[in-house]
């Protein structure tokens, strides 16, 4: 018997390779872990740095589909897991039934979520406030990114961080995000009704770029679905904790998770 998939799926201004130490410790526990990038990523960091110019332009129902492929190739359903706009992707791939489960970590806020606190509004204010951004691409500093994902952290990590991970976004998923509630078929929207399987929404309670109460809030839209929906939040940590000297303290929480959800790994 095969072992079960598991799809890992960045966010905003992180590479592919963000994940590789999930990666490695899902291997070990049995799964079949695959982190494929977005559309236009390039194979490392600094390639992509150099030439971001296939990023632009690429929204997040492009990223969904995108994934939808990756996932069509398995051999499985698999697990998926997403940080950021990933967690969004995640969320709508579960509930198109492509996903056996899923793990949005401080995911990007869907249609229907109405909670935008103000460390949120003015981390994409920048962004969004130029409209060629819809079309192109952007990368924090180092000081931006200490401010909305490293602010938990050291200035060193933080910056470590940058170095090692840190890669141009397209704007255009930031626009949609800050439209969808104003239009009628918005790219973000997330069919919450859908009878799937479990979800798991993780939120940082120092988080700037994604704050727990939008990720608290994401959660809230599942209260009347009929399926398994569970929240956790880690206190102490911000929107780096995937990828920061904590990032196996949430892993080993999610792979307890998947093993009460009897979404466990199968070691042939």
């Amino acid at each position: 018997m095969p072992n079960i998939p598991v799809v890992f799926i960045h966010g905003l201004w992180l590479h592919g390779s963000s994940w590789d130490p999930w990666v490695e410790l899902f291997r070990e526990k049995g799964y079949e872990p695959h982190n494929p990038g977005w559309p236009g990523d390039g194979p490392t960091v600094a390639e992509t740095r150099a030439n971001p110019g296939p990023i632009g332009g690429c929204g997040v129902e492009e990223v969904t589909e995108h994934f939808a492929g990756v996932i069509a190739e398995l051999g499985a359903v698999p697990v998926v897991i997403g940080h950021s706009f990933g967690g969004l992707v995640a969320q709508k791939l579960l509930g198109r039934k492509l996903a056996a489960a899923a793990i949005a970590i401080d995911p990007a806020q869907m249609k229907g979520v109405l909670r935008l606190p103000l460390p949120q509004l003015l981390g994409v204010l920048p962004i969004v406030s130029r409209i060629s951004n819809y079309r192109g691409t952007h990368i924090h500093t180092k000081n931006s990114f200490h401010s909305m994902f490293g602010n938990a952290l050291p200035v060193e990590e933080s910056d470590e961080l940058y170095d090692r991970y840190v890669i141009p976004a397209p704007g255009r998923p930031l626009f949609e995000a800050a439209t969808a509630n104003f239009l009628p078929n918005s790219p973000t929207a997330v069919d919450v009704s859908a009878d799937r399987g479990p979800l798991l929404i993780v939120g940082g309670g120092e988080d700037r770029a994604v704050p727990e109460a939008s990720s608290r809030s994401s959660f809230r839209r599942y209260r009347k679905a009929p399926t398994v929906n569970e929240y956790k939040v880690f206190d102490d940590r911000g929107h780096s904790l995937v990828i920061d000297h904590g990032w196996r303290e949430v892993a080993d929480y999610i792979l307890s998770w998947l093993a009460k959800k009897n979404v466990g790994a199968v070691v042939e």
